[in-house]
């Protein structure tokens, strides 16, 4: 029999005020009451490497190294089931967003391909307010291996063929539809 393993908290970097950071109302994620119903609502947790329950329970003991480069956050399908189920109303999916946003901007690479996803996404969204899917592959291979978009191209081709997919010219100029909306919540959330 093996000794159980020792989780020493004195020895890990911790900010007790991490959590209060993340949620628009600061305090927030001090009411979970690891209840577990954010696990057990969310249809990725199978594939995440930390359970949305224990990933806030990090949160709370200001763990955020060990969070920030955990694959959870990139794992959320943002299907709101844990924000709409949570017995405390705590809004869960906007936190993973701002957990994703503090990922990015301190320029963690653990996770570098989900990174490129969400941005391209993102950038695709916020240009033309829909997803325009060829352009969307193009930014993300483009920021991560162009080469591995070789590996799509059969079925890139099928779709076409089937009149599932339409290549569309890119806006080359302008504004995107979404760009006053986007700039209206940095300026919210004093990013402006």
């Amino acid at each position: 029999m093996t000794a159980p393993e020792v989780f020493n908290l004195t020895e890990v970097r911790r900010d007790p005020a991490f959590g209060d950071r993340l949620t628009p109302a600061g305090r927030q994620l001090r009411a979970c009451i690891q209840c577990g119903t954010c696990t057990a609502s969310c249809p990725s947790a199978s594939a995440m490497d930390i359970t949305p329950r224990k990933m806030w329970r990090m949160v709370q003991l200001g763990l955020e190294d060990d969070v920030l480069r955990s694959k959870t956050m990139w794992l959320c399908s943002i299907c709101y089931q844990c924000q709409a189920r949570c017995p405390r109303g705590i809004p869960l999916t906007q936190t993973i967003a701002k957990l994703k946003q503090l990922a990015i901007e301190r320029q963690i690479k653990q996770w570098r391909e989900s990174t490129a996803f969400y941005l391209s996404f993102s950038n695709v969204m916020r240009r033309y307010g829909r997803m325009r899917e060829v352009e969307f592959m193009a930014h993300y291979f483009l920021s991560t291996n162009p080469l591995g978009a070789l590996g799509y191209a059969g079925m890139g081709l099928t779709l076409l063929r089937r009149g599932k997919l339409r290549p569309e010219l890119p806006r080359l100029r302008g504004e995107g539809r979404l760009d006053r909306l986007f700039d209206r919540v940095a300026e919210l959330e004093g990013k402006k």
